[in-house]
């Protein structure tokens, strides 16, 4: 006990404010009371969920006056399509079964809807036997040379 320090005072103190209550429209009120220094900073979309960023370029795309679309299959094709897999006694279900594909692809196709893509358009070719691409659409497929 001779070690002990009786003349030191421990003050307690209450814990300062949460971070939440520092941001609190009445903590901020009573810190500009108080004369305090105060930095406020908006968030860019806070508590919202933009998943897209504003780009400079946004009022350059807003005046361009170009019709931007994606080429669709003709309905001269869709027709070929048809008429092949009906020859063939077929239904979209099955040729899309045949090909590997979803029945609304062939049916997109069918509709003129789909957008060309070459490994489908070939697979269709084959499981109908008919050209669907070039200058001969709708003629019977020449088989292979060996």
């Amino acid at each position: 006990m001779a070690e002990s320090d009786w003349d030191t005072v421990t003050v307690l103190r209450k814990k300062g404010p949460t971070a939440a209550q520092a941001k609190s429209k009445q903590a901020i009120t009573a810190a500009q009371r108080r004369g305090e220094d105060l930095e406020t900073t908006k968030k860019w979309s806070a508590g919202q969920n933009k998943q897209h960023l504003v780009t400079k370029n946004t009022a350059k795309l807003d005046r361009e006056t170009e019709e931007l679309h994606h080429d669709r299959v003709s309905l001269d094709v869709g027709k070929v399509i048809q008429k092949g897999r009906q020859d063939r006694g077929l239904t979209q279900k099955d040729l899309a079964t045949k090909i590997n594909e979803k029945p609304q692809v062939i049916a997109d196709y069918e509709a003129g809807r789909a957008i060309p893509n070459n490994q489908v358009m070939g697979k269709i070719e084959r499981a109908i036997g008919m050209k669907l691409r070039g200058r001969e659409i709708g003629l019977p497929l020449e088989p292979k040379k060996k």
